[in-house]
């Protein structure tokens, strides 16, 4: 992957040295952070306690990213992004370059596609980003293509998402993604049907969706948005429906889930708001054992961030024990907040969230054993100040109350608690 970012780096160098300066207009942007935190009793212990990834954590951490995009004509762009990561004081990850001498080679290849227009249609081809309902079925980057079709208040984007390409003889191993998200509104109303079918006739390979053979998966929804200053307003609902055949036992599996979102900002004076959210997505209350698969998923791709301790929030390291992360399933969450805004250059950000699974789990061990389903009630503060125009630093804490589903009714049970500051910039 080294080898390859850094052939892609110099193939690009060379073309935009060697083309004409008038038949190519070069742009340039980026994004750079470095964050400094710490993250205690994830796992519901109060001891350093590490399993499956989830314990205490304390690091320093520093991310860029580097855009460039050809611009060869008003119709014809080549974009390019690349990555590159450091955990300072890291010896171990190869290509980093956070340690003593700093020469890692840790460039990624996170976008390069080609985006030209015609007429009405515009199409984006390659490795590129996309976005589907928030992030509550797709947030992530992917290979494939877009073509969208619109004007005059009006789009209709087209995408497919190859998610996975097993080269076998038969190609029926591949798992494809198709959407539609066609929006449309004026005067600060918005309507957006959208939609997505994933199918494969043999999705055993892929370990995001392993236990399938054959499947046939859709979702169907519709957001709606208001922005009427000082009000905005967002609601959207999901329905997920198909069949599949289970792999162990060759046994065919009614999908049927469904998930409602939504959120409220009411302006108050410009220099303060109070906003809310809920968020709701079935769970499968009996598991395998029949057959109609009921909590809402995706394979990969989902990604929407909420709180900072049960929704990954700004360090997005990891989650505490039993939430969901950012893959919104089998949950409810409610939240409410308010942003401050003191002077142009502060903002403070005030918000409670309680979260709880839609479906009972089981928790504790012998007399104390019992079903439960409550995560717990998380605190969040951020505070951000612009120390310079451009450069922002924000501090950040959370603190979480634990359910039982967090701590298991451990002997050694504690609440979950964060702690951290990032320094960031965008150009």
């Amino acid at each position: 992957m080294k080898k390859f970012a850094v052939l892609v780096l110099a193939g690009m160098l060379v073309v935009v040295f060697t083309m004409p300066a008038a038949a190519l207009e070069n742009v340039f942007g980026g994004y750079w952070r470095t964050r400094l935190f710490t993250n205690q009793n994830f796992d519901g212990h109060d001891k350093n306690y590490d399993e499956g990834g989830m314990g205490d954590i304390t690091r320093a951490d520093t991310r860029t990213r580097i855009y460039y995009t050809a611009i060869l004509n008003d119709n014809l762009k080549f974009v390019n992004k690349f990555e590159m990561n450091a955990t300072w004081g890291n010896n171990d990850s190869a290509g980093q370059y956070g340690d003593i001498g700093a020469d890692g080679v840790g460039v990624q290849v996170k976008n390069s596609y080609v985006d030209f227009t015609i007429g009405a249609m515009n199409a984006k081809v390659g490795v590129q980003g996309g976005k589907l309902a928030r992030g509550f079925i797709f947030d992530d980057d992917f290979s494939g293509a877009k073509v969208t079709f619109g004007g005059g208040g009006f789009s209709f984007p087209i995408t497919w998402v190859k998610a996975f390409d097993e080269d076998t003889p038969d190609n029926k191993q591949d798992v494809d993604y198709f959407m539609v998200s066609p929006t449309f509104g004026g005067g600060g109303f918005t309507l957006n049907p959208f939609g997505m079918y994933v199918f494969s006739d043999n999705a055993s390979t892929w370990d995001k969706t392993d236990v399938y053979n054959d499947m046939k998966m859709w979702y169907a929804g519709l957001e709606m948005k208001i922005n009427a200053d000082p009000l905005s307003f967002w609601a959207l609902g999901v329905y997920q429906g198909g069949e599949a055949e289970w792999d162990a036992t060759k046994q065919d599996i009614d999908i049927n889930a469904w998930m409602a979102a939504g959120g409220i900002t009411v302006g108050l004076g410009g220099a303060a708001d109070l906003h809310g959210q809920f968020i709701y997505a079935t769970g499968d209350e009996d598991g395998l054992d029949d057959e109609e698969r009921s909590n809402f998923f995706v394979p990969a791709g989902q990604s929407y961030y909420w709180s900072e301790i049960m929704g990954l929030g700004t360090f997005d390291s990891q989650k505490s024990k039993n939430a969901p992360g950012d893959k919104i399933s089998n949950i409810m969450i409610g939240n409410l907040g308010t942003t401050i805004k003191p002077t142009a250059d502060l903002k403070i950000s005030l918000d409670a969230w309680y979260a709880a699974l839609v479906e009972d789990m089981a928790v504790g061990v012998g007399d104390d054993a019992s079903e439960e389903n409550e995560l717990g009630i998380e605190a969040n503060v951020k505070i951000t100040y612009t120390l310079v125009e451009g450069l922002n630093l924000d501090l950040i804490g959370a603190y979480l109350f634990a359910g039982d589903v967090t701590t298991m009714k451990n002997d050694d049970e504690a609440d979950p608690y964060e702690i951290g500051t990032r320094l960031s910039l965008s150009f």
